[in-house]
């Protein structure tokens, strides 16, 4: 993509509203615009970035066997009076009344409706385990959203939700996803750590935070250093396989955040030279809720026995939209973001220091077009801008890698190479550049 055909509004003053480093890099690098409180349009860049996670995440949920299907976003309220949580939910709900005069609601989550599909077409145990999941924009009304999609009101949430016949069953569709998050995290160039907490108005016994640690994070977490270079199961990973000892070499260390900390627990398990007190950001939850669900709505499946039996559900959500904050909270420095390169809005930003030369424009012309033909996403700075904005932007906007081209590098035969993340710069013939792009 030709920068000068692209839509890229940076800012080079922070933005006053901006609060968290995410917000504002994320506002300056024209990633977003605000509409209205806590709700953004996603401009063309930020865009880039959203899909890239969403496509990563819904990998790891088809490999760990979980099915995909869409969800409206709007929701009849019957079904949330069926299961009782209608009128406990609070004023973060958004309530509708439609022409009808019909209660509607814009999904918090989807508890309710997808055991609604469930219960009308699944009869037997034989068709379980069955594990749905949808990625859709959710909408919780806070009273104070702030920190840009960190906390905003309308969000992309992955949303899954597992269906077993009983307990033990339950429990390792629970593991899987365990598993499964721990991958996909990894994948986005962070490191995830799963940690015991409150279930919360999703309900049941069993729950873990995965959070990211950031010194800008909303919540003061404890747990064990070793958990946070653990080793995350590779590709050869067998979802079918007793994967509770994976989950327990995590879960039998200490780690919590500050509203299930216990101190005098946490001083008795942790050597006091492995004790981590940090800041952390959550970025996915998974619950364990049994039968909540499936008892207040009739969701029920003949048993072995034949006999009628409710259903085990859990349900397993990331915060897609949230995750971008989250790496770049983890990922940036005084120029701006680092993207890892997994999720990187283009692979390299090609750099031209004096547009409207005839051999700088010929080379840059002839380099984009190789690495376009190699599948290498290429965003390209042909604008008629001074060396110094072409290095802010690209710096801001946090490319892998930068390939800058200009008169004097070309007389000599050179190009010159940058890594964002280190900021090792290399003088490289053109086709060494090129060979190490990938092209």
């Amino acid at each position: 993509m030709r920068l000068t055909n692209f839509f890229l509004p940076v800012l080079k003053e922070n933005p006053a509203e901006a609060q968290i480093v995410s917000h504002r890099l994320m506002l300056r690098a024209g990633m977003i615009r605000q509409n209205s409180a806590g709700i953004y349009s996603w401009l063309p860049l930020g865009l880039r970035v959203l899909r890239k996670i969403e496509a990563i995440v819904r990998e790891e949920m088809d490999r760990a066997g979980a099915v995909e299907l869409l969800m409206p976003t709007l929701q009849s309220a019957d079904l949330w009076k069926e299961s009782g949580r209608y009128d406990g939910y609070g004023k973060e709900m958004l309530r509708i009344v439609d022409r009808h005069d019909r209660d509607m609601l814009y999904g918090p989550t989807n508890e309710e409706m997808v055991t609604d599909i469930f219960r009308r077409d699944v009869r037997s145990y034989k068709d379980l385990p069955m594990n749905l999941y949808h990625i859709q924009w959710k909408f919780r009304d806070e009273i104070r959203p702030r920190f840009g999609i960190m906390r905003g009101r309308e969000f992309l949430m992955k949303d899954a939700y597992s269906f077993d016949v009983d307990e033990a069953s339950a429990r390792k569709s629970y593991y899987r996803m365990f598993i499964a998050y721990l991958r996909t995290f990894n994948r986005l160039g962070l490191k995830a750590i799963p940690m015991a907490a409150d279930t919360g108005p999703i309900g049941g016994d069993l729950s873990h935070e995965f959070i990211i640690l950031a010194e800008t994070g909303e919540s003061e977490v404890f747990c064990h250093s070793d958990l946070v270079d653990m080793d995350v199961p590779g590709d050869d990973i067998d979802y079918q396989s007793d994967l509770m000892p994976l989950v327990s070499k995590r879960t039998d260390m200490y780690a919590a955040t500050d509203e299930m900390h216990d101190a005098a627990a946490f001083e008795a398990q942790v050597p006091e030279d492995k004790r981590l007190s940090a800041r952390g950001i959550e970025v996915g939850h998974i619950f364990y809720f049994g039968t909540k669900y499936s008892e207040a709505m009739n969701a029920v499946v003949a048993g072995p026995d034949g006999k009628p039996a409710p259903v085990h559900g859990g349900s397993y959500g990331i915060g897609v939209s949230r995750l971008l904050g989250g790496i770049i909270e983890a990922s940036h420095d005084e120029n701006g973001i680092i993207w890892p390169a997994s999720v990187a809005p283009y692979d390299v930003g090609l750099i031209n220091l004096k547009s409207g030369d005839e051999a700088t424009d010929a080379a840059c012309a002839d380099i984009y077009a190789k690495l376009q033909s190699a599948g290498v996403d290429v965003l390209y700075d042909d604008r008629n801008e001074r060396a110094g904005a072409k290095f802010s932007t690209m710096d801001l906007i946090g490319l892998p890698w930068q390939l800058v081209v200009g008169p004097r590098g070309l007389k000599n035969g050179v190009v010159e190479l940058k890594n964002r993340a280190t900021g090792e710069k290399v003088e490289v013939s053109t086709q060494e550049a090129l060979t190490r792009l990938g092209a």
